[in-house]
């Protein structure tokens, strides 16, 4: 049984981890990562099997800091004396005062900034970007990383192994980039956070909480961007987009974990607060450059500020997403045009556009268009025509979540058929 101790220790850890692993790594040095992460494990260790005898210490995070300094410190003697270790002139190198002065407070931020840049390299691909964020930042194991991004722990350590030896290869400085360097990879970045957002957001896996860790680390993780370069509006845009998002967290899936109709969300259950942060955000981020964070932010913001799915203003909606497909041109897009014009021109209009989409072959394997499909014709009363949509939906490999869903739309036509 899981105590509210344990719980306590669970947070701090996963809060503690990322911090604890960018001061080492700044210390040790990129081609270090393992090492790093390596002490900071040890360090954890240590901290359950004492505080579960001596019970949780006043300053945990400071009795955190002491031992992986201390293991640190043997670490830097140990490899010292390997005078033919690969890494051996940057270990001599090392001075014992500077590990003290990396794992300060004031250089927490700093260290996790340089992370975030290491981590987010152009020289990596985007999966292993977003694999090492999730371990080396924000404190996920092997195991809940694998869960988050729905695969298994095998291919999640063949892309933390990949990682870090291309960078240990690339002999990547751990620094923040300056000048045109710094727009190009807070390109990199943002891309990045937008997606970890979305693979919690938009995953409907069984564990739901890690999923809900995924958007508020990449929250965070934005929010530290924001207040370091205040003049890349882009930022600005993107975290207003994750405020937006997040405030509907609560409403989208029921207490049985069952996806919640957008339209049939529980609108008292969206956060106010959350959604008066996306608005500041959003009018902080005007510029005279216009990103897609921008469009799909206000999009968002049309949506949280509808009093009721009725009022939702769709044409202003529908002139956005088709200002987003120029500016970033999917097939996805596409979709989303087709079915806001359900609220335009009708169901029936609708479904002629989601009938010429499923000739895109772009779009062959994506289950939510047959499943749209479906639920139009249900719309419609077309409960015979809606089964075979949907029954094409479940085998195009839905997210268990998603696919009770659409299982319970399959039986409740049949019931409909049985009725008439």
């Amino acid at each position: 049984m899981v105590t509210e101790t344990d719980q306590i220790i669970e947070h701090l850890f996963r809060n503690e981890y990322g911090k604890l692993v960018s001061g080492l790594i700044r210390f040790f040095g990129t081609a270090n990562i393992q090492v790093a992460e390596d002490i900071v494990q040890e360090t954890l260790i240590a901290a359950s099997e004492n505080w579960s005898i001596d019970g949780i210490p006043n300053n945990p995070t400071g009795w955190l800091v002491q031992v992986a300094r201390r293991k640190s410190l043997n670490e830097l003697k140990r490899r010292k004396m390997i005078e033919k270790h690969h890494a051996g002139d940057h270990f001599r190198q090392q001075s014992e005062n500077q590990i003290g002065s990396v794992l300060l407070e004031g250089e927490i931020e700093d260290n996790q900034l340089r992370m975030i840049f290491t981590c987010c390299h152009p020289s990596l691909n985007i999966k292993s970007q977003i694999a090492l964020t999730l371990k080396t930042l924000c404190g996920f194991g092997v195991k809940e990383v694998a869960k988050a991004l729905l695969t298994n722990e095998s291919t999640i350590n063949k892309r933390l192994y990949r990682a870090k030896s291309d960078i240990r290869n690339s002999k990547l400085a751990f620094d923040i980039p300056q000048g045109v360097e710094l727009n190009e990879r807070l390109e990199a970045v943002n891309l990045t956070l937008y997606l970890l957002f979305n693979e919690g957001y938009n995953s409907s896996a069984s564990d739901s909480i890690i999923q809900k860790e995924l958007c508020l680390e990449a929250i965070r993780l934005t929010k530290l961007i924001c207040e370091h370069f205040k003049e890349h509006k882009k930022t600005y845009a993107l975290l207003s987009l994750m405020y937006f998002h997040a405030a509907r967290f609560e409403a989208r899936i029921d207490d049985k974990g069952t996806i919640i109709l957008f339209e049939d969300q529980d609108r008292s259950k969206w956060n106010s607060n959350l959604i008066n942060l996306g608005i500041q955000f959003l009018q902080k981020s005007i510029d005279t450059s216009l990103s897609s964070y921008h469009i799909e932010a206000g999009i968002a913001a049309e949506h949280c500020m509808a009093k009721s799915f009725e009022e939702t203003d769709w044409q202003s909606i529908y002139n956005q997403y088709q200002l987003l497909e120029k500016v970033k041109p999917n097939p996805v897009i596409k979709l989303n045009l087709a079915i806001i014009q359900s609220k335009l021109k009708g169901v029936e209009a609708s479904l002629n556009e989601l009938d010429q989409l499923a000739q895109n072959k772009t779009l062959v394997n994506y289950h939510l268009l047959p499943a749209t499909q479906g639920i139009f014709h249900m719309k419609l009363g077309n409960y015979r025509k809606a089964i075979p949509f949907l029954e094409k939906a479940q085998t195009l490999e839905p997210s268990a979540s998603e696919n009770e869903f659409i299982q319970s739309r399959i039986e409740e036509c049949r019931k409909k058929l049985l009725t008439k």
